[in-house]
């Protein structure tokens, strides 16, 4: 499927997506989230990739948020579909067996937040602005930062975030939890994709089996994720990545993991 508003790149076992609206600040309407929930599900399928780093054309945006040109004269009906699809997307960016890092250089506002969310762990550039700013134009959040935010940062910070409208800065999203590091503009993708090819040389069985634990177990009793964690970790005794890894360890080299 060639794609009109992303760009996608694969090299040592890292798959770079990009969303290329700039002139929008990388906005998402209906077509971008299509091609967005195609592109997610070539790359779970895609052997060679192991790791994705998902980030925004240009230098001002991970993604700006929701379309609102395209959103302003929708009804009920359609307004819902737009919802639904996000969700998917968010949901999708979640069962892919390969760990996502969103790279955030720039305004993740609205659904950009909200994709962010939906990744694995987030890098931010030092001039990235955060928020979900729903509210200040009469709508809320719908691709599930409701319910992803509170998740992550807790409910207090989630609903000060949510019922103001409030944009932070990259410095108080890493206090928060809501990034993992900061770096300067010029350093930021290097450096996730330096993290992707680390994890990509990494147990691919075992890193998408421990990305389903802590997915799954977050909507599960302590004891339920602990009983899902013991049955993942036993069933890759199984594997020949189990068995290439810890002959590996014993005999000092390097393990050459082919996900089997």
């Amino acid at each position: 499927m060639p794609y009109q508003n992303l760009l996608l790149e694969k090299k040592d076992g890292v798959a770079l997506l990009t969303v290329n609206r700039p002139k929008v600040l990388n906005s998402l309407n209906e077509e971008v989230l299509d091609e967005l929930l195609h592109a997610f599900e070539v790359l779970d399928l895609d052997r060679s990739v192991r790791a994705v780093v998902l980030t925004g054309a240009g230098e001002k945006a991970f993604v700006a948020g929701a379309d609102i040109a395209a959103m302003a004269d929708y009804n009920v009906e359609q307004a819902l579909t737009f919802a639904k699809k996000g969700q998917q997307l968010m949901a999708l960016i979640g069962r892919v067996r390969k760990p996502v890092i969103a790279a955030v250089n720039g305004f993740a506002l609205g659904g950009g937040l909200e994709l962010a969310l939906a990744c694995d762990f987030a890098y931010a550039s030092e001039n990235a602005k955060l928020g979900l700013p729903e509210v200040t134009l009469g709508i809320m959040p719908g691709f599930g930062g409701t319910q992803n935010l509170p998740r992550l940062v807790g409910r207090y910070r989630a609903n000060e975030l949510i019922f103001l409208g409030k944009v932070i800065d990259a410095a108080q999203a890493k206090s928060w939890g809501l990034v993992a590091a900061v770096f300067p503009p010029d350093r930021l993708l290097d450096e996730a994709l330096e993290t992707a090819r680390k994890i990509a040389g990494n147990g691919v069985l075992g890193v998408a089996r421990a990305k389903d634990a802590v997915k799954s177990g977050l909507d599960m009793s302590i004891a339920d994720g602990m009983n899902h964690e013991a049955i993942s970790f036993a069933s890759l005794f199984a594997s020949q990545d189990q068995k290439e890894g810890m002959t590996a360890f014993v005999q000092k080299r390097k393990p050459a993991f082919t996900g089997a």
